[in-house]
């Protein structure tokens, strides 16, 4: 198999484009693909603090690499969440983020909350001390992490808040929302989520690359990452449409890249609209000044009465 640029031995296959990189113009192609979509959806400037939110993953860290190669002002942010379910995740996903930057990027700056030591409960304590944590601590998990994120982001003068979600990613929440009509979740699904009241802005440079993509630059670039999933994700339901988008996919290449991306241009053009969900008015929490729909304090802080 050569390469469809150079002529070179090919190291990867892209049949929903028609092409096959060598490893010099995979990575190329990788990078120039993530700078189409900062610019095509206006996500952030070279003047612009970003802040990438870095799980160890795959996606996390290959995100952080290329906008760094790019020379963008990115620094990245962890959370210690405390799980530990036989796999000491939370220790082995810090431990990447550091490898990474000890290896690929040295000097750059890694901002790391630990929550259990901060707020006194890791996420696994939290959530049997709550009545959320009846089933799995998702929830809590996701409420406190975006809670941190914003914090740090509007602490630290960030224009925008970036992750490492790729185009199954979007393509799994597309097709769960379309199936279930939840209209105002299709009205919000976006590469580019706009700041509000307090809210930092949240955008997904990696929505054109599948995520087979993402896991072999990590590897071309030898990143070391956690292959090991968050033990509570295991059987979740978005899991569930990307194996059913997996299977379409193999019979028709670039199915999933056509479905979010054309869903993408027709809502953009006007051709398909939904109400959109009635944003309620912000106000800052009484305790730490966050923005809330809630009088007085917000969910977050009342966690921890």
């Amino acid at each position: 198999m050569k390469c469809s640029k150079c002529g070179g031995a090919a190291i990867i296959n892209l049949h929903q484009h028609r092409l096959r990189l060598c490893e010099e113009h995979f990575l190329e192609w990788v990078v120039t693909m993530a700078q189409r979509a900062i610019e095509h959806y206006a996500m952030f400037t070279p003047a612009d603090k970003v802040l990438v939110a870095v799980s160890g993953g795959k996606d996390s860290l290959a995100l952080w690499d290329v906008l760094l190669r790019l020379g963008y002002q990115a620094e990245g942010m962890t959370i210690c969440l405390g799980i530990d379910e036989g796999i000491a995740y939370s220790d082995t996903s810090l431990e990447k983020c550091r490898t990474f930057i000890a290896q690929h990027h040295p000097g750059s700056v890694l901002h790391v909350v630990d929550v259990g030591a901060e707020y006194g409960q890791t996420i696994p304590q939290l959530a049997r001390s709550t009545h959320r944590g009846r089933s799995k601590p998702c929830a809590v998990c996701g409420m406190v992490k975006r809670h941190i994120m914003n914090r740090v982001a509007r602490d630290g003068g960030f224009a925008a808040i970036a992750t490492g979600h790729n185009l199954d990613d979007e393509a799994a929440v597309l097709m769960q929302n379309t199936l279930h009509w939840q209209a105002g979740y299709l009205a919000r699904q976006a590469p580019v989520l706009a700041e509000r009241d307090g809210l930092a802005r949240k955008v997904k440079p990696f929505i054109r690359l599948y995520e087979r993509e993402t896991a072999a630059y990590a590897l071309v670039r030898d990143i070391d990452y956690i292959y090991d999933e968050c033990p509570y994700a295991r059987g979740a339901t978005t899991n569930f449409y990307k194996e059913l988008l997996n299977q379409v996919e193999l019979r028709s290449p670039g199915a999933k890249q056509q479905f979010y991306l054309q869903f993408l241009h027709a809502r953009d053009a006007g051709e398909v609209t939904f109400q959109e969900m009635e944003q309620a008015e912000l106000q800052p929490c009484v305790r730490c000044g966050q923005p809330t729909t809630a009088g007085g304090m917000c969910a977050f802080c009342r966690l921890w009465e």
